[in-house]
């Protein structure tokens, strides 16, 4: 059974980007779901300097390198990915091993605006690429006005959005397969 890992970029328990994770997760298929946690501190290099990296640092690098596949979910905080995935980025990125290497990943985004995040993911993009994981370039799922794209029970409303998802989870899904296989 694939192990699929999920990264919200919003720290907020009732985040639309959770919503839209646990959609993923739903259209992913079977699979063992793991959750990051991205409450960690500050990137600091006096701080790696004087105790190394931090314990929740590394479970969330291990995370990422155990996982067969990471959906990321991001909102957009001033046409910007949010500061707390750049800093878990950045974290992750002074951790050994280059957990995010070869890694197939699916980026979305839920927002309140009508864009739905296009700058969030284009920005997310850029934060990655030094990592050299495999990013699927689409469909681009950019649920806007995203309070009103889910129901009572968190699933979309939308059947663009989800025909979207669901392909993007087929395509992670399948590309996930193939790099197990390699």
């Amino acid at each position: 059974m694939p192990k699929l890992l999920l990264i919200s970029g919003s720290l907020r328990a009732g985040s639309y980007n959770r919503k839209l994770l646990e959609e993923a997760a739903r259209l992913f298929g079977e699979a063992e779901v793991v959750r990051a946690d991205l409450r960690l501190p500050l990137y600091d290099g006096d701080l790696e300097d004087a105790e190394g990296i931090p314990a929740q640092v590394q479970a969330l690098a291990d995370q990422v390198a155990a996982a067969d596949a990471v959906v990321i979910s991001t909102p957009e905080y001033n046409k910007n990915l949010s500061g707390v995935l750049k800093n878990a980025l950045d974290w992750v990125s002074r951790t050994k091993g280059g957990p995010w290497r070869g890694k197939p990943v699916a980026i979305v985004s839920a927002t309140g605006g009508r864009a739905g995040g296009e700058r969030a993911q284009n920005s997310l993009r850029l934060c990655l690429n030094p990592f050299r994981p495999h990013v699927l370039p689409g469909p681009e799922v950019l649920v806007g006005q995203c309070e009103e794209q889910f129901d009572a029970q968190g699933r979309l409303t939308n059947v663009r959005y989800e025909k979207a998802l669901t392909e993007l989870m087929s395509d992670l899904r399948a590309l996930s397969a193939l790099a197990k296989a390699a």
